[in-house]
């Protein structure tokens, strides 16, 4: 592989200057960049670098944040639950919570901006039942119903920035400052985020890019009274939150939100739910306010003749970038940090900013890079698993963040990164900015839409991983596979239908879910469409627990189309006498192992002997076919990510459409390596996604045929 050298941003930090040097020349860097908890002293800022310095627009300035306490950003919280066990209760409403991150508002008016539950009825009680004891931070609630459980949703000042607590807490920062957060929809620090950006810009005239981490609001991110997380939800506009912000949605939309409409029963409106008609106002309320605001910034950062890139993490909440408002912001460039093959299309795919740019892992910290520990082994996946989205729709650019003199007493790390940087270079050359060839259009059905395009979840979270299971498998699987992609959401398909260009859809997900459509699939204008869209011979897979909801008889409303319900114990008095396993299937071929379905769906069975049921174990069919007029409906019973998996995705999608023959186009038989064609620049790519050697049968397109032998984790390109 030719050395090569630019499209990488490198971290930095002072007394590292000859380091620094050293390590943009073996990674080919052509940008620097300072990271949480470091800065770029002038020598590093004199180097043959475009130097991006990370810009906190509402966090960092604590000097004017304790100036204007009564403008932190705010929150609703929702206490844990207390069951009355006689007509007084009381709720110590801050227990569990974390004092040195949020604290309760007192100077609204608790009665007029707090709301307590009766859980147990779902009704409001009467301000005049219930008082605040704001020395202890408790509310107690008179002529309460014995046995009945009761909350309280309460305001709260964030006084610390979750990220920088994080970081802190992680590195050890001792006694460095707490970074408060404030709201530039209050006066003063509206004003000041515009003042301070004016000067900073005249301060730093050796900045290209200014790096906004982000702009105003970060994700909901709310620690225990451990200092850990008690939860967390990387799509959450629970800091979004203000008196102020109440009082203008309420003005313009002319109906006032409850601390229940943001509260959810302690859900938070996680991505999860069904979104109610009052979120989804409140969150476009918030996104035409962060990007009229944004803007404001980005066209000052363009006057002073620099770049506006933003980093999509921390304080990204109302940018949206698959929303309505983001291209009117008019940034440069979007930063992000890259999980994998779906995190990676995640901000590949952003439309219109002049570049985008993927963050690696790992990250310099201490947490990883420490002694006895291997950081390669780490890198090494992040770059397989980006690497085949890569491969149909590559960044713009590559970097890493963190501490750079961590990294450097790691040889091992050095010298494999330098590999990847050289890999990244060539991958983005010989694609050449073309579109890869797509055998098909599918579109992944949800409650969300192309908003939350190749989103399930952006943090470690297990239970959340465990909930995604089978949407992230197929979200990371479809990031490398040789399709088109697009997100359709039940209102469109409402509105207007579904798209003609669309070849199969996909809908998966527990049932309830927006993943899934929950009680979406009982309006009769939505299942129609989709019946008439496979009958025409369009392709519908499902995965997990599709199209359910109960009522009119059936779990899954689609179970004509698939040719499979799932048993809920209402209808075990009838038999079901489909059971014949079929020894071989176009969607079991060329499988190595096992099937895996992951957290597996139980008690699906076959509706008739039209079912084509291709695997079958512990009395339920778990992969399935059936023809459903021209088209098909294919089921599978999960799909964590794996290459088998990916495999099988792909197979589903075909036979589902009625093109199998088509998906040999470009294609190799080892489920271990993948083809990609770039028919505009002449070239294609045969990819080893394993690390070990493997031989594979490449089909090119013309329907020729040959063996390939490829050295582990290979890219082989040919011409076409």
């Amino acid at each position: 592989m030719a050395k090569t050298k630019g499209r990488v941003t490198l971290p930095s930090e002072a007394d590292f200057l000859e380091e620094t040097k050293e390590m943009m020349e073996r990674w080919g860097a052509d940008a620097l960049r300072d990271s949480d908890g470091t800065k770029l002293p002038q020598e590093i800022k004199d180097l043959d670098a475009s130097i991006y310095t990370t810009y906190f627009v509402a966090r960092g300035h604590n000097a004017f944040a304790k100036e204007h306490m009564e403008e932190c950003q705010q929150m609703y919280l929702m206490s844990r639950r207390v069951t009355a066990v006689g007509s007084v209760v009381q709720i110590p409403f801050m227990e569990g919570y974390f004092g040195q991150q949020v604290e309760p508002d007192y100077v609204h008016d608790c009665k007029q901006w707090w709301e307590v539950m009766d859980r147990t009825t779902g009704r409001a009680v009467d301000p005049d039942f219930w008082d605040v004891d704001k020395e202890n931070h408790v509310v107690t609630v008179k002529e309460a119903a014995a046995f009945h459980e009761y909350t309280v949703s309460f305001l709260v000042y964030a006084i610390w920035d979750p990220t920088q607590m994080y970081n802190h807490i992680t590195n050890d920062w001792g006694d460095k400052p707490h970074e408060i957060p404030f709201d530039v929809r209050q006066p003063a620090s509206g004003a000041f985020a515009r003042e301070y950006l004016i000067q900073w810009l005249k301060d730093n005239p050796d900045t290209d890019v200014v790096r906004f981490t982000t702009f105003f609001y970060h994700f909901t991110l709310v620690f225990n009274d451990n200092a850990k997380e008690k939860f967390v939800d990387w799509f959450g506009y629970g800091a979004t939150v203000s008196v102020k912000a109440l009082e203008e949605f309420e003005k313009e939309y002319g109906y006032r939100l409850r601390p229940e409409d943001i509260v959810d029963n302690g859900y938070y409106n996680s991505t999860f739910r069904v979104p109610t008609k009052q979120y989804l106002d409140y969150m476009d309320f918030i996104q035409r306010f962060v990007a009229a605001k944004a803007k404001e910034l980005v066209d000052l950062v363009h006057e002073a003749g620099r770049e506006a890139m933003m980093f999509l993490g921390d304080n990204w909440i109302g940018t949206e970038p698959y929303g309505k408002y983001f291209q009117g912001i008019g940034l440069d460039a979007v930063v992000g940090s890259v999980g994998g093959g779906a995190t990676l299309r995640l901000i590949s795919d952003i439309p219109g900013v002049k570049y985008t740019e993927g963050r690696f892992l790992p990250y310099f910290f201490p947490d990883t890079f420490y002694e006895g520990n291997d950081p390669c082994k780490e890198a090494r996946e992040n770059w397989l698993g980006a690497r085949r989205a890569l491969m149909r729709k590559p960044v713009d650019r590559i970097g890493y963040g963190g501490y750079l003199s961590l990294a450097y007493k790691f040889p091992k790390f050095v010298d494999y990164i330098e590999q990847v940087t050289d890999e990244f270079r060539e991958i983005y050359d010989n694609i050449g900015g073309s579109r890869p060839y797509c055998g098909l259009k599918v579109a992944v059905l949800n409650c969300w839409g192309q908003i939350r395009a190749w989103q399930a979840f952006m943090v470690a979270h297990a239970l959340w991983y465990k909930q995604t299971y089978s949407y992230f498998g197929m979200l990371e699987s479809l990031s490398g596979a040789s399709v088109d992609v697009v997100f359709l959401s039940f209102d469109e398909i409402k509105d207007k239908g579904i798209p003609e260009d669309i070849d199969v859809i996909i809908n998966a997900g527990a049932a309830g879910t927006a993943f899934s459509g929950g009680e979406m699939w009982l309006d009769d204008r939505i299942v129609t469409a989709v019946r008439k869209f496979v009958y025409d011979g369009g392709g519908f897979v499902g995965i997990g627990e599709p199209s359910a909801v109960h009522g009119n008889g059936r779990f899954f409303q689609l179970a004509d189309v698939l040719g499979v319900d799932k048993e809920l114990g209402f209808s075990l008095s009838t038999d079901k006498y489909f059971n014949i396993e079929m020894e071989q299937h176009f969607l079991k071929e060329d499988r190595r192992a096992a099937f895996d379905f992951g957290e597996s769906v139980q008690n699906v069975y076959a509706l008739s002997r039209d079912t084509e049921i291709v695997e079958y174990s512990r009395g339920e069919v778990h992969v399935s076919a059936h023809k459903y007029g021209a088209g098909r409906g294919v089921y599978l019973a999960g799909l964590p990510y794996s290459y088998e998996n990916t495999r099988l995705l792909t197979r589903s999608l075909f036979y589902s459409a009625g093109r199998e023959q088509e998906m040999r186009r470009w294609f190799a038989d080892n489920l271990l390596c993948e083809v990609h064609a770039y028919p505009k620049t002449g070239k294609y790519a045969v990819v080893n996604n394993s690390q070990e050697p493997q031989n594979t049968l490449v089909y090119d397109g013309a329907g020729n045929v040959c063996e390939i032998c490829l050295k582990g984790s290979e890219i082989l390109w040919k011409e076409i």
